[in-house]
């Protein structure tokens, strides 16, 4: 098809919306497309964003999560949290995460939000 862009859409660009930049392997959020940063950029640049896999991103600290949770993005902190109210859905925890762990292992996914 002539009008296919990204076949896979495995990555896109993104324009860094963070004062501070983006440095690789750290997620960002903009608008509806949350992605994983491919190198360091500065804000308003573009960087080119994974947005399928598993990775792994800090969570909140003490926070347990459980293998299968749902996990969202708190984008003032930058990290992952099991809290919907006032956050992003990036996908679903891989490996059970203990309270004292500083990251956990995230299957990036648009899930539903209740049910199977």
């Amino acid at each position: 098809m002539r009008n296919c862009l990204r076949p896979d859409a495995r990555s896109i660009p993104m324009l860094v919306p963070y004062a501070d930049g983006i440095l690789a392997g750290q997620g960002l959020l903009v608008g509806a497309f949350f992605g994983v940063a491919a190198s360091d950029a500065a804000q308003n640049t573009l960087v080119e964003c994974e947005t399928r896999g598993e990775f792994e991103f800090p969570k909140e600290p003490a926070l347990a999560i459980t293998q299968g949770a749902r996990v969202f993005w708190d984008n003032t902190n930058r990290r992952i949290t099991t809290t919907a109210s006032g956050n992003f859905q990036v996908g679903l925890c891989t490996v059970t995460a203990a309270g004292a762990d500083p990251t956990l292992r995230v299957m990036l996914a648009r899930v539903p939000a209740a049910g199977a």
